[in-house]
């Protein structure tokens, strides 16, 4: 793993004192300013991408690969696909028995997704599951980006890479039509820019340094415009425009945004960096804030431009007056209370509901899809497509939270606290729920969270890979830095032999009986 110190040091050395001196026009920084503010990031490094495109590859073949089996809707693939199709017809979803539009209580854009794939390859398996499985490989791809720009690791990067391509959670997702992969794929986008625009204010801090400027002598702070801070609240508010359960984010990463920048106006010799520029830093959020507000109103345009969508006419329905634009967000809001109140009152039970403690355990895997039919050469056979992650993996995750935590204080690696905000955000919230009110979960809620997850095991990987003073190759190497490199791929490979173990039931392979049920490891929590 590339520390926070190696790292520093790396990328310190191609911008050193000496160089800066020797540019014309560019003021000397001291050493210990420029490693603060020193980003991971580097020129192009085909390698790196090398690496992605292999496994983004290896992540579309397992996802695309007998996407359209099992024939017809599988879990609650009666929903969403059927809605998409029928917003194709009519521009909002449509209740065929009542020949009128349907109320539904998640947002328009995941449907629309849905819709894309419809639209190609018309209302079939393929056509309602393309689009989950092109968001599901994106999802790989950008993760991979991640990591990388995280720990500057080309191998870190893969290994985080071909965890999330070998998880069976996110595979099933991937491969049914259901909305929380477009969730996840959005959650992680908008993460994704935000760790871009930490990096793009460090390096104008730097820049505003090198050509005068000096935060001794003047109260003002450089006007530095945060284009990926825009650009996460573009992707923000296409997840919020999926599933209202993505807001859960917004203040954790408000307040991760604000201290990513408070620090770094400290690296740069700021006096009092938290007020010096916190008037800045809320407006910039405010207006990121308005960007969420505009791609969400914007995914319910065809609610907007119809006059048959599901409480379109509320108002003028029952005699109050109902003026242009106005009155359609009066509208529009009426059907979200009401939508909240449905939300908020779902407790009814369901066999394969869960709690968010069970969750990482994987005591209760939702199952999408069971067959007996037979066609295995034996007696009796079994067919299934159960939602559960690929259990080494997902067992990994609560002692890597703990190790990274201890070593986010012991190290005060920002790439630490930023992953763990993360877990938090996409995990907390549905504790707080469980407890106030038992609303009904289910284990696919804890699919934003993923990705943090996985990086937590990743990070951890990367201390046992790497000895204190970096990484060396040839007779430097040590032989802490080997053993460490033998653990972390052993562990790869378990976790690669335990996803083929469990492909079968990921993908619905009618087997033995028998067979099927070696797989459930725990039993009856996983029937």
């Amino acid at each position: 793993m590339t520390t926070a110190a190696t790292a520093e040091t790396e990328l310190t050395t191609a911008d050193s004192p000496a160089e800066a001196e020797s540019s014309p026009g560019v003021r000397a920084i001291p050493e210990i300013v420029r490693r603060r503010l020193s980003t991971l990031d580097r020129s192009f490094d085909p390698y790196s991408w090398l690496v992605t495109v292999i496994i983004t590859v290896v992540a579309g073949i397992l996802r695309f690969a007998g996407v359209d089996r099992p024939k017809g809707y599988i879990f609650d693939e009666v929903y969403y696909p059927t809605d998409a199709w029928d917003m194709l017809q009519h521009g909002v979803e449509w209740d065929e028995k009542i020949d009128s539009a349907a109320y539904v209580v998640h947002p328009p854009l995941g449907k629309w997704l849905i819709a894309l794939g419809e639209m190609i390859f018309e209302n079939t398996e393929m056509g309602w599951r393309f689009s989950t499985a092109v968001a599901g490989t994106l999802m790989v791809t950008i993760f991979i980006r991640v990591a990388y720009r995280l720990f500057h690791s080309i191998v870190l990067a893969g290994i985080a890479g071909l965890l999330m391509a070998l998880d069976g959670f996110q595979m099933v997702l991937s491969r049914t039509s259901l909305l929380d992969i477009f969730v996840g794929l959005f959650i992680l986008m908008a993460f994704a820019a935000m760790v871009l625009d930490r990096d793009h204010y460090r390096r104008s801090w730097q820049r505003a340094l090198e050509n005068g400027y000096d935060p001794s002598a003047t109260p003002h702070i450089p006007r530095i415009i945060p284009w990926w801070l825009l650009v996460s609240g573009v992707a923000f508010g296409m997840a919020c425009s999926v599933k209202w359960s993505a807001l859960f984010f917004a203040p954790f990463f408000a307040v991760m945004v604000m201290v990513w920048r408070a620090q770094a106006r400290r690296s740069a010799g700021v006096r009092g960096p938290i007020i010096a520029g916190i008037l800045g830093d809320i407006g910039w959020l405010l207006l990121t804030f308005a960007l969420i507000v505009v791609v969400y109103l914007a995914s319910w345009t065809g609610w907007f431009v119809t006059d048959h969508g599901y409480f379109r006419h509320y108002r003028a329905d029952n005699g109050w007056s109902e003026p242009p634009v106005i009155g359609a967000i009066q509208n529009l809001i009426h059907y979200h209370q009401e939508a909240f109140k449905f939300h908020t009152g779902l407790t009814q039970k369901h066999t394969y509901q869960s709690w968010p403690w069970q969750w990482l355990l994987l005591g209760r895997p939702v199952a999408f899809y069971w067959s007996s039919a037979a066609g295995c050469g034996a007696a009796s056979c079994a067919a299934e497509i159960l939602l559960v992650g690929t259990p080494i993996l997902w067992w990994s995750f609560l002692p890597a939270l703990g190790v990274m935590a201890w070593f986010g204080v012991a190290r005060r690696d920002w790439r630490a606290y930023a992953i763990m905000t993360g877990v938090v955000a996409g995990l907390l919230p549905w504790f707080y729920f469980a407890v106030k009110d038992g609303r009904t979960m289910f284990a696919f809620y804890a699919m934003p969270a993923l990705p943090f997850l996985i990086l937590a095991v990743v990070y951890v990987l990367g201390a046992i890979m790497t000895p204190a003073g970096g990484m060396t190759s040839g007779t430097a190497r040590t032989d802490r830095q080997l053993v460490g490199t033998v653990v972390v791929a052993t562990y790869v490979a378990l976790v690669a032999l335990c996803f083929a173990y469990f492909h079968p039931i990921f993908v619905g392979t009618t087997m033995p009986y028998d067979d099927w049920s070696v797989r459930m490891w725990l039993g009856g929590r996983w029937i």
